[in-house]
Formats: C-alpha cells, sequence, structure tokens
C-alpha cells in the first residue's frame, strides 16, 4: 500500500512558486528580497550568515549566474527537456514545463466527485479560538515586515497584533467512482487545500486509480486557518512542532469527513498519507513524526524552517529531489530514497 501511495505523491508533488505582494497602499511593506543592512555576509560561523559569493544583484530578487565557479556544478537542457528518470545530479531547465499525462482528463476514465464542507473555530476544542492578526487592510503579512525582534535574540520576533478570533476553511473531500459505500478506504490528508497548486489532483487520482497504480482512495484537502507565519492560524498550526494539528485532523476533521462525504475512513496507517506545500508540508513530516502509528507517509514539498513563536528552528529536511522525480511530476522508483518520516522501529523512512 505504501509503495503505491509513493507513486501518488511523486505525481502529484511539485515545487510551489509564491507570487509577491501587491502594493495596495502607500503604508504597505513587503518583502524586497535584498541583503539586509548590517547583515552578517563574512562570517559563515556565526549567526544569520547570508552567503553573497556570485550574486547578481542587479536583478530583483538578486539571482545566482549557473556560470559562476561558486555554483554548484550542473547540467543545463534544453528549453521544454527534462531529466530522464533515474538520473542523477544537478540540472538547470527552462521555463517550458509540459504537463504530465497524469493530469490530464481521459474520456473512458471513471471521474470521482467532491464534496465540500465548512469548519469554523467555534466547532474545534483544539483550535478555539482561533488565532487573528490585524494587517493593514490589503497588504499580506504587513505586520511581520514591520515588526521587531527582542533586543538579544533576532531570531525572535515580537508581534503584537495578533488577539483571540473566529477562523472558518472549506474541506473539499474527493471520492473516487470506484469507492464502495460502507467500506474502508485509504486516504491522504493534504494541507493548504484549495490552494492552485492542487487544481489537478482530482484528474490525477482519476487517472493512477485507473491505471490501478493506487487504489481507490479518499483525497481530503483541508484549508489553512488563515494569513501566514508568525502570529497567523496557519502559522499556529503549521509552524509549531508539537502534535496539536495532527490531533485536530485525527479528532475533529476526519469524523466530519465521513459524516459529510459518506465514507469510510480506514485506521490502517499503511493506508494513511499526508502531503503539503511550503509550512503545510513542514506540519505533514510533523504529522506522521508525532503520529507515526496513525500515519506511515508523509511528502513535505520542499525545504521547511519553521519560525513558531518567533524562533527559527530547522526541522524538515527532505528536499524535492526525494519525493519526485527532478521535479517532472511522474512516479518516483520505488527505489528512490524516500524522507524520514516515522520513528516506527520497523519502518526507518517513509515507505
Amino acid at each position: 500500500m505504501t509503495n503505491l501511495f509513493s507513486v501518488l505523491a511523486g505525481t502529484l508533488i511539485s515545487l510551489v512558486s509564491f507570487t509577491s505582494i501587491a502594493l495596495s497602499q502607500p503604508a504597505c511593506v513587503t518583502q524586497n528580497m535584498a541583503v539586509p543592512p548590517g547583515a552578517n555576509t563574512t562570517d559563515k560561523a556565526a549567526p544569520f550568515f547570508i552567503d553573497t559569493a556570485g550574486l547578481d544583484f542587479k536583478t530583483a530578487p538578486p539571482t545566482r549566474d549557473p556560470s559562476n565557479p561558486n555554483y554548484p556544478r550542473a547540467t543545463e537542457l534544453p528549453d521544454g527537456t527534462l531529466p530522464p528518470l533515474g538520473a542523477e545530479g544537478n540540472f538547470i531547465i527552462g521555463p517550458t514545463h509540459n504537463p504530465a499525462p497524469e493530469t490530464i482528463a481521459k474520456e473512458g476514465v471513471p471521474r470521482g466527485t467532491t464534496k465540500s464542507f465548512t469548519l469554523t473555530s467555534k466547532e474545534s476544542t483544539i483550535y478555539n479560538p482561533g488565532l487573528i492578526r490585524d494587517d493593514v487592510a490589503g497588504c499580506t503579512n504587513s505586520s511581520i515586515m514591520t515588526t521587531v525582534t527582542a533586543p538579544d535574540d533576532k531570531s525572535h520576533m515580537i508581534v503584537t497584533t495578533s488577539h483571540p478570533g473566529i477562523w472558518s476553511r472549506t474541506i473539499d473531500v474527493y471520492v473516487p467512482a470506484q469507492y464502495v459505500r460502507g467500506t474502508e478506504a485509504p486516504f491522504i490528508v493534504v494541507g493548504d487545500g484549495g490552494s492552485n497548486a492542487y487544481k489537478d489532483l482530482a484528474t490525477t487520482l482519476d487517472n493512477l486509480i485507473a491505471q490501478r497504480r493506487v487504489p481507490p482512495m479518499i483525497a481530503i484537502q483541508i484549508g489553512n486557518g488563515g494569513q501566514d507565519a508568525q502570529g497567523s492560524q496557519r502559522g499556529r498550526e503549521y509552524d509549531a512542532v508539537s502534535g496539536a494539528y495532527a490531533q485536530f485532523v485525527e479528532r475533529e476533521v476526519l469524523p466530519l469527513v465521513e459524516k459529510n462525504a459518506d465514507v469510510k475512513l480506514t485506521g490502517n496507517p499503511d493506508g494513511r498519507a499526508t502531503m503539503g506545500l511550503s509550512s503545510s508540508g513542514a506540519a505533514a513530516f510533523t504529522m506522521a513524526w508525532f503520529y507515526p502509528i496513525s500515519i506511515t507517509a508523509c511528502w513535505p514539498s520542499h525545504r521547511q524552517w519553521s519560525t513558531s513563536n518567533g524562533r527559527t528552528i530547522r526541522r524538515c529536511v527532505a528536499a524535492p529531489g526525494n519525493i519526485t522525480a527532478h521535479g517532472r511530476g511522474r512516479p518516483v522508483p520505488t527505489s528512490s530514497p524516500r524522507p524520514a518520516c516515522s520513528r516506527r522501529p520497523s519502518r526507518p523512512a517513509c515507505r
């Protein structure tokens, strides 16, 4: 079962690019992606070292020239081509990307259905009340861009605009056409539900199930609690190094999924998986780390640092090469390395 989940992960996970924050008014301060004045750019052994070797500061944001001798050696591929399956090493690819065939709807393939419902903090025990941050209207993360740090600890960010509040989120449940009512089904929990990154999720599962590359399985997209980073509900859920989010999913979300989508979810950890992008990818790792008896497979989308309560903790080191075939959206061969996401003695890694 878990090998089949690896097929699913290789097909679904992709690197997610973040759009820059739009200016809505003069008071809106956004990320400038520049080296801060007075930053440590010389002492590699000191805290907060920023390596500027090979950076081109004429571009915004600054970029590195791949031909620079300080840049890792890599093979540059023609635009529109990707490394072959099984290839190892560093590759430079162009801007043209053809969609993976698994993500394209095909005639004759049974299509599953998606049922949605809403959950609010008033219905929660674990996350009630919620956490709301007063950002400048129309200026995403303005509180974070203008805040200060503790005098003696630059990793301790002081956020004064957060307060208790109410959150509301949508939960989308994909049910395959092959699902037999009343039977237990394997499932995957997807963080940051509703993201455009998952726009092909249902189609991909339709195709993989029809090809018998994965079993008929439920996909549960759980929307985040709102906003982002320190002092937000999303940050509270995804960036806290604890088992609270896993408990929220297990105790509060999954029972509602069974009720609202009229499905039965397996209790067998080999039939349970979780994934996410950015901070929700880190949350996927945390869920499997704290509750390996409940989840045996997890796929964080990329390297992630937690900044819960303003203190930076590097806690998820699974890189894309561990979980995708060089970002091409194809299944990972079963012999490929996988992120070590389980502490069960019989399962030293996500399998």
